[in-house]
C-alpha cells in the first residue's frame, strides 16, 4: 500500500512540474505579445490570459506544496483581473475610464 502512494505522489509532482514549466513558458510568450501586439485588443486579451495563467501558476504551486493557504490568493488575482478587464475593455471602447458629465 506505501508502494502505491509513493507512486502516485511521485506522478503529481512530475506532473504538476511539466505543467509549471508549460504555463510558465505560456506566460512568456503572452509577455511577447503584450509587448509586440499589433493592435490593443490583442494587448487586451493577451493581459487577461496572463492573469489566467498566473491563477494557475498560483494553483500549481498549492498542489505542489500541498497547502490550502494559496486558494485565497487566487481568488484575489480572478478579482482584481475582473475589474481590470472592465476598465481596460471600457478604456478601449471610450477613450476614457471615469466618465465626468458636469451638465
Amino acid at each position: 500500500m506505501g508502494d502505491i502512494l509513493n507512486l502516485t505522489q511521485s506522478l503529481i509532482d512530475i506532473s504538476v512540474i511539466i505543467a509549471i514549466i508549460g504555463v510558465s513558458i505560456s506566460l512568456l510568450l503572452l509577455l511577447y505579445r503584450t509587448v509586440k501586439g499589433p493592435t490593443n485588443s490583442d494587448r487586451a486579451v493577451a493581459l487577461d490570459t496572463i492573469g489566467v495563467n498566473i491563477m494557475a501558476l498560483a494553483g500549481l504551486i498549492a498542489i505542489h506544496l500541498v497547502t490550502t493557504k494559496v486558494n485565497d490568493v487566487i481568488l484575489l488575482i480572478g478579482i482584481l483581473l475582473f475589474i481590470g478587464n472592465v476598465g481596460l475593455a471600457k478604456f478601449l471602447e471610450k477613450g476614457v475610464i471615469i466618465e465626468r458629465d458636469m451638465d
